[in-house]
């Protein structure tokens, strides 16, 4: 488990996090040093299975702020630390749905046996945690858009899975279009706007749907909605949505700002995709070392050839020495089939399903879902994660 340990006192804090480390049921512990007042979202990056929120001090501050903040992630467990086991504390704990209360002084044994009853009550109500799949584009014109909703449209049909594409391209995205000619009811903007409302229900109704297992949550109508998008709607969003479905798929574009960070340090494979040319190569070694700097790992960087043909000067080798990281697939350029499947709008594993394209697209539904060797943390994750003062 993944545990984020919060309160306002230094010395508290370290010693919640010394407790935390030594405990086998705790894989990563997060600090954060301050309180939950004002806080849009929780002040950590990534997955977070436990919530040790230190209410010794005034539970009267930080039950209220938990109690805001617990809608808005269906899959923590959260454990506050009191002074003494108030009736009037535990109840109002018991019914915003806090897990476990441990009180003064603070013991390992309390929270070692915290933590085996949360677990014991996990492997029978665990949710579901789909696998994130983040394509972003080398370079423009790369056909990473295309590559990503027809992925994500064989996943449902061939797979059976359940997939949300989200448009990430925030100012002129267009990913829809390729599978779709339906208009979204909402917009990725619109749960922005209204961020604390949005709940498992809200996010089905927004997004259009292609089949009845795949749906897509639209980028904003209007470029100039793009600067209300902030990295914590994002976290919002992607969480939840990774509760609701098997795969969500990220088509990211080329910006990467904080928001697009956001969306990549919840991903659990990133596909830049690049063609077989020297600007391509060019751009995408700048991208790979970007990656390289935010701490994402060989296994979760996983770059894709598009429109691959035979060239006398270069080969898929020299691209792989050039980036410094194994190419993780190849699809073969076709013309005909995918220049029809854009202008239809029809997923090219639909109108022609025995192309070059569409075989090996079906080929990587297949492998898009091996799981990761070696965690990857994100720069975010690092930043937030650290103990500290938080501030």
């Amino acid at each position: 488990m993944r545990a984020l340990a919060v309160s306002s006192d230094a010395k508290r804090i370290d010693e919640i996090s010394a407790i935390l480390s030594g405990i086998d049921q705790i894989s990563s512990v997060a600090t954060f040093r301050g309180s939950l007042v004002g806080q849009v979202a929780l002040p950590a990056k990534g997955d977070v299975d436990v919530l040790f929120l230190d209410c010794i001090s005034d539970p009267e501050i930080e039950l209220p702020e938990l109690e805001r903040l617990l809608p808005l992630y269906p899959q923590l467990t959260t454990v506050i630390l009191t002074a003494e086991n108030s009736p009037d504390v535990l109840l109002r704990a018991l019914r915003m749905g806090v897990k476990e209360v441990i009180s003064q002084p603070l013991a390992a044994d309390e929270f070692a046996a915290a933590l085996r009853r949360i677990d014991q009550r996990s492997r029978t109500t665990r949710q579901t945690r789909g696998k994130v799949l983040a394509f972003v584009s080398c370079k423009g014109g790369s056909g990473a858009t295309f590559l990503a909703t027809n992925l994500a449209f064989g996943l449902a049909d061939a797979e059976h899975k359940r997939v949300l594409l989200i448009d990430m391209n925030l100012q002129f995205g267009d990913a829809a279009l390729f599978v779709s000619d339906r208009r979204p009811p909402a917009t990725l903007a619109d749960l922005a706007h209204d961020i604390q409302r949005v709940d498992a229900a809200l996010l089905e109704s927004s997004v259009i749907e292609v089949l009845p297992n795949f749906g897509i949550l639209c980028g904003p109508d209007d470029p100039t909605q793009a600067i209300d998008i902030k990295p914590a709607h994002i976290d919002r969003v992607v969480r939840l949505a990774r509760t609701q479905y098997d795969y969500v798929v990220l088509d990211m574009g080329r910006n990467i700002d904080g928001v697009a960070i956001q969306a990549l340090d919840a991903a659990d494979y990133i596909f830049p995709v690049l063609q077989l040319t020297l600007p391509f190569v060019r751009d995408g070694k700048r991208l790979i070392r970007l990656f390289q700097t935010l701490d994402y790992g060989s296994d979760k960087v996983r770059p894709i050839v598009n429109r691959l043909e035979k060239s006398p000067d270069l080969k898929v080798e020299d691209l792989e020495r050039a980036l410094g990281i194994k190419v993780f697939a190849t699809v073969p350029n076709h013309y005909p089939s995918a220049a029809a499947s854009v202008n239809q709008g029809i997923p090219v594993i639909k109108l022609a399903r025995n192309s070059p394209i569409s075989r090996a697209l079906l080929h990587l539904t297949k492998r898009v879902g091996e799981p990761v060797t070696a965690a990857a943390g994100g720069f975010l994750s690092r930043l937030f994660g650290r103990s500290g003062d938080g501030s």
